[in-house]
């Protein structure tokens, strides 16, 4: 399997005339993959909610419910390229309408559970398919299909999704948990699976190409092609094609670094840190919440930046800046909310998974239509690096005393990233050029 970058050919001829002004249903489609997204981060969030109030009803040990969290976490990495392929053969639609039945299925489940395998089962292998089935390369598909002009935008809304998931869902789900219990929680996420389901079914649309109609600010109406072969071969074949290639591993080590330095190791290890110092839990998790509405301003803003400029160079700033941030971080901690620390969760928040958006237009750029199955593999290696610093980190705390060296390695990782990034070449070819577009014998403008 070759890989060429993605060039579209120039309009034959400029747009003679403007008859109608509409809105593209490509925002309509945004809007509902928004909602999927929005719910499969919540629903992902919900075990940590579940983690106390389960070892207080079944005396489970931390470590043994702590297991289903890890093979969510895995499963929410590894099934992404699958997804993408599956997309590609069966459509957008049905994935994430089984996606959505498979969590509601794993949540409502464990309202009967009376073992940890169960939950393994259930938090772990049913909900980890079924959000890992709306992660990041469910980004890719639809903003790769749908938009030409302001792609970089819309990657950024959607996946600051995500952290608009969690912060949605993770204070009402605490507030249910404490009010009418743990089970009445897995019940209402399982039913908010459900109730998503119908919508994703009317308007989530596959192709531009199915309604006689061109990407957003694409020149011309382009016919999907079918892939050959299943979906599994389909996602092992390009990851065996794209692993020969030199952007690949440039673009997997990065995001495997950039897993490592937020959900691996501030995500999970940020609050045990603040509170060695001192700082109460309640307060290192009100940081730590912050760090997720900065999240998505940080987001938005690195979307609209890729439109503009060079993703290398984005992508070199980021980890550069997110690395400088975490070597000065071990200083910052304190028994009190110093404006310092302030400063750190304000900047490392813009910066959280600010790298998404130019990722997924490098994958995109390198490997073609191809792109979103490649960016499903690249974020495998992110989730596959969250794992390792989140255990790695556990042991430097447990052997050292302290989380010190943590820090300063992570620090170390992302300024190495940056390197990887800015090593990345421009593909030859020309970069897609978007036009006023020309359907039939009417000539389209489309509004925002």
């Amino acid at each position: 399997m070759a890989f060429r970058p993605l060039v579209r050919p120039a309009a034959a001829a400029e747009t003679r005339c403007v008859t109608r002004h509409r809105l593209h249903p490509a925002w309509l489609v945004a809007a509902v993959a928004f909602v999927a997204l929005v719910g499969a981060a919540g629903f992902r969030a919900t075990p940590s909610v579940l983690l106390h109030p389960l070892h207080a009803e079944f005396g489970w040990p931390l470590a043994t419910i702590s297991a289903a969290v890890s093979v969510n976490l895995m499963l929410y990495g590894l099934t992404a390229p699958f997804a993408a392929a599956l997309m590609d053969r069966f459509g957008i639609r049905r994935v994430v309408a089984g996606a959505l039945l498979l969590v509601a299925l794993g949540s409502g489940l464990t309202v009967g559970m009376t073992t940890s395998w169960q939950l393994i089962l259930c938090w772990g292998v049913l909900v980890g398919l079924g959000t890992g089935s709306m992660a990041l390369a469910f980004v890719a598909t639809v903003t790769g299909r749908w938009f030409v002009h302001r792609r970089g935008l819309v990657t950024g809304v959607l996946t600051a999704g995500g952290a608009a998931g969690q912060l949605i869902f993770l204070p009402l789900l605490a507030v249910l948990v404490r009010d009418h219990g743990w089970r009445m929680a897995a019940l209402v996420v399982a039913v908010a699976a459900l109730a998503v389901v119908p919508l994703v079914v009317w308007l989530l649309r596959e192709h531009p190409a199915d309604l006689g109609l061109p990407a957003y600010g694409a020149a011309e109406v382009v016919p999907p092609t079918p892939p050959a072969g299943g979906a599994a071969a389909r996602a092992v074949g390009t990851l065996a094609a794209a692993a020969r290639t030199r952007p690949f591993w440039l673009l997997a080590a990065g995001f495997a670094i950039c897993g490592a330095t937020t959900n691996g190791l501030v995500g999970t290890h940020f609050v045990p840190a603040a509170h060695d110092h001192g700082m109460p839990e309640t307060t290192a998790a009100g940081l730590l919440a912050l760090v997720g509405v900065f999240d998505i301003v940080g987001t938005v803003a690195s979307g609209w930046l890729t439109d503009r400029v060079d993703s290398r160079l984005l992508l070199g700033a980021y980890y550069a800046l997110r690395g400088a941030s975490l070597l000065v971080l071990p200083g910052l901690f304190a028994g009190t909310t110093e404006p310092s620390m302030l400063v750190f969760v304000v900047f490392y928040g813009l910066d959280w998974v600010a790298t998404v958006p130019p990722t997924v237009a490098l994958c995109r750029e390198h490997f073609g239509v191809s792109g979103a199955v490649v960016f499903g593999w690249v974020f495998a290696a992110h989730q596959v690096g969250a794992a390792v610093a989140a255990t790695g980190a556990g042991l430097v705390r447990d052997q050292l005393g302290d989380y010190a060296v943590a820090w300063y390695a992570a620090g170390t990782l992302s300024i190495g990233a940056a390197g990887l990034s800015l090593l990345l070449r421009r593909p030859s070819g020309e970069a897609p050029v978007a036009r006023p577009v020309t359907v039939g014998r009417r000539a389209w403008s489309y509004r925002d």
